[in-house]
């Protein structure tokens, strides 16, 4: 079940439902976030609170930083992620500069304990909060003590390789190791986007694909690769993707395609998400269009040997 998205504002009154409450970003909802989540929604049952979390769109480094980094995870796939593990709600507070602006006095008083009534906030080790990220965990607590929440303290998840973190998935993503990008997130990076009409090309030479537009979530190295493609109401089973300029019909434009192995059908339209299993290849430009074909038997072979 998915998470309700509220959005919240400095004029949006709230139900007074008391809860314990996380506060982060949680782009890739990965391990280390699951954890945090999974402490506060065990303790949220323990306590008799709603389970809920605060997070902020857009990313506050696009408004106080270098500009946001690229997206692991939507607002949307974020709230179907922590429904699942048992958030009810997530509570989307516009990240612009005069909430950037806020003292962490005020962040705590008026929206934390005011508008959403926490009364455990659970976050992490490194957790910082208010203007130029003044606040820290002693600071929350002392206000906590005044405003009636209590602060609890994930630990930070790790492997051997160090912490789970977005910076670590985002690296694996960009470099194409998907094993790793899985290793942090506990599941493949996935792409969502809208079906689209191409130029049927691929249904020319025996490959039909189904053209995926409007794409938020950040994108490998071009290539091949093996995908486990959903339409959000069910799986439609294996295929294979080729993401990049196709440059054997002397394509220009970066394009996501994907040729679905068991599935025959009109898609145009429908949402999909690709999980994104095993990198196949690099894109190459072939001779012609009949060695195209062939490697592309190859792909599929290759793709239902990795799934």
């Amino acid at each position: 079940m998915r998470a309700a998205l509220v959005p919240v504002d400095d004029a949006t009154p709230l139900a007074p439902v008391p809860c314990a409450l996380v506060v982060g970003n949680f782009d890739g909802v990965h391990r280390g976030h699951q954890a945090v989540l999974q402490q506060a929604v065990a303790e949220a049952r323990a306590d008799g609170l709603a389970p809920r979390v605060l997070t902020f769109d857009p990313h506050p480094a696009a408004v106080v930083g270098t500009g946001a980094p690229p997206l692991l995870t939507t607002l949307e796939r974020r709230a179907e992620l922590m429904g699942a593990l048992g958030v009810d709600r997530v509570y989307v507070r516009r990240f612009d500069t005069a909430f950037a602006a806020w003292a962490p006095e005020r962040f705590a008083r008026d929206l934390v304990a005011g508008a959403l009534h926490a009364r455990v906030v659970v976050v992490g080790e490194n957790f910082r909060f208010g203007a130029r990220r003044a606040g820290d965990l002693g600071l929350l607590r002392g206000l906590g003590a005044d405003l009636g929440y209590d602060v609890r303290v994930s630990a930070v998840a790790s492997d051997e390789r160090g912490p789970f973190s977005s910076t670590r998935a985002r690296d694996a993503v960009a470099a194409g190791d998907l094993d790793e990008a899985c290793r942090v997130l506990g599941r493949p990076h996935a792409l969502s986007g809208v079906v689209a009409r191409g130029d049927d090309r691929g249904r020319t030479i025996g490959f039909p694909t189904a053209n995926l537009e409007g794409v938020a979530e950040m994108l490998p190295p071009d290539g091949v690769y093996a995908v486990r493609v959903d339409r959000g109401d069910g799986p439609l089973g294996p295929g294979v993707t080729n993401i990049g300029v196709r440059p054997t019909v002397g394509g220009s434009r970066r394009t996501i395609e994907t040729h679905l192995l068991d599935f025959a059908g009109d898609l145009y339209g429908a949402p999909l998400r690709l999980h994104l299993s095993a990198r196949l290849r690099g894109e190459h430009k072939f001779p012609s269009l009949d060695a195209l074909k062939a490697q592309i038997a190859r792909d599929v072979a290759a793709a239902r040997g990795k799934l």
